[in-house]
């Protein structure tokens, strides 16, 4: 870890010393239309210029410039990159059937299939999203900086580095034949009050964690483990956002069961992942204190016919019956309230490369095709504290931008179907 971190430090020192005499590396997209997800409009036939992979001016187009290679998405609708702040690329190998899965794949193995899971990720129109957690502690840190190194394509990544979760919790692996007890790499973020629970935070934060996962409730994919049921008390969940916030860090929390959400919120926790079992004082809470609702609400029937048939154990199956519809119509709910939403798919439950199947989803349960885009562009990007840098298609944002055939303002299935990405100013796909 020491090393990639002088490595990335050398680069910088690198860079700041050739950066004055460099010359500006310039380049254009010509835009069909360009949706500004703020205003939820587009505009026909712009021309966006791109300066050291920074978006630098938006205008009409009025011919090709000279001074730069121009990229023509003429035919396409073209957004900012997509955000999705609920995945767990670099965990690797997804779910199974098995829940000692990660158990039975070395740390190589679980990188390389990371790293494949980061590439079909970005190929899918994703150019930056937050990565939750991982079972083998900090491997998520690895991958992220690999991303920012160059040596492996995927999107923009913001990690947890693992779970703060009670033993044998929904943040641990579970099913495991009795006595077995997994590696210590496995088990970082175990924690048993609120003094392991600050320990716990600082030894996530001090590997490279970006952000802190609480994990508030049990889960619908872990053996033994209740979504409705607190698994960490208040005490321990705040004493994780104290000491994150402390480190200047946030926490966030995934709280299926009502009091579970409360309590995260009450605790500090800045978005409240899946939020399945809400109630109508959760959401007012929620909207009162400016937190996010992160709601994973497409992945449900995923698992419900691939799990079915691919023999998933019965209890998670039940669980997914249980908090799938009751999620769906908390969504709209909150909707409704105008409580904040951002676009969280929990990518690896299903496979990969296919998170914009929320989209239609999004819209099914109340909200407008605009309002599911800014989920996954501005919004996201507040949630992030990135709001500065990403989440639009104008000056001085990071030149993040997907193209699609047809109108996702109108049929916002169309971003199932990406034609282009582009990252930092660099075309990735086609």
């Amino acid at each position: 870890m020491g090393g990639t971190r002088a490595l990335a430090g050398l680069a910088l020192a690198i860079v700041a010393l050739v950066a004055p005499g460099a010359q500006a590396e310039t380049s254009y997209v010509h835009a069909g239309r360009l949706i500004d997800p703020v205003g939820g409009e587009a505009q026909p036939d712009r021309l966006i210029r791109i300066v050291d992979g920074r978006i630098a001016a938006v205008s009409a187009w009025t011919g090709a410039p000279a001074d730069g290679p121009v990229i023509d998405w003429s035919r396409y609708t073209v957004l900012p990159g997509l955000i999705d702040l609920h995945t767990h690329l670099a965990d690797g190998f997804g779910q199974s059937r098995d829940p000692t899965e990660p158990l039975k794949h070395g740390p190589g193995e679980t990188a390389l299939k990371g790293a494949e899971a980061a590439r079909i990720m970005l190929r899918s129109g994703f150019t930056t999203v937050r990565d939750v957690g991982v079972y083998r502690g900090l491997s998520d840190v690895v991958l992220r900086d690999a991303i920012a190194q160059g040596w492996v394509e995927g999107p923009r990544m913001l990690v947890s580095g693992g779970y703060v979760t009670k033993p044998g919790g929904g943040g641990a692996v579970t099913g495991l034949p009795k006595g077995q007890v997994p590696p210590p790499e496995f088990r970082i973020g175990e924690v048993s009050g609120p003094a392991q629970a600050r320990a716990a935070v600082r030894r996530l934060i001090g590997g490279g964690a970006d952000f802190i996962k609480i994990i508030a409730t049990g889960a619908v994919l872990a053996v033994g483990s209740d979504p409705g049921a607190l698994e960490l008390s208040e005490a321990e969940i705040k004493a994780a956002c104290d000491e994150a916030r402390t480190l200047g860090k946030y926490c966030i929390a995934h709280a299926h069961g009502a009091e579970g959400v409360k309590a995260a919120i009450r605790a500090g926790a800045r978005t409240i992942e899946h939020a399945s079992l809400i109630d109508d004082e959760g959401i007012a809470l929620a909207k009162a204190r400016g937190v996010w609702l992160d709601m994973d609400i497409y992945n449900g029937d995923w698992i419900a016919e691939f799990g079915t048939k691919e023999g998933w154990p019965a209890e998670y199956l039940r669980k997914n019956r249980e908090t799938t519809d009751v999620q769906r119509e908390a969504f709209r709910k909150a909707v409704a309230a105008g409580a904040k939403l951002t676009f969280g798919t929990d990518a690896a439950v299903y496979p990969v490369g296919l998170g914009a199947r929320q989209f239609a989803y999004m819209v099914r349960y109340g909200m407008t095709p605009a309002q599911a885009i800014r989920a996954a562009t501005t919004e996201a990007a507040a949630a992030l504290g990135l709001e500065p840098e990403i989440g639009q298609a104008a000056p001085g944002f990071a030149a993040d931008l997907v193209a699609v055939e047809g109108d996702p303002l109108v049929d916002v299935s169309v971003l199932e179907r990406v034609a282009g990405v582009m990252k930092a100013g660099r075309v990735v796909a086609p």
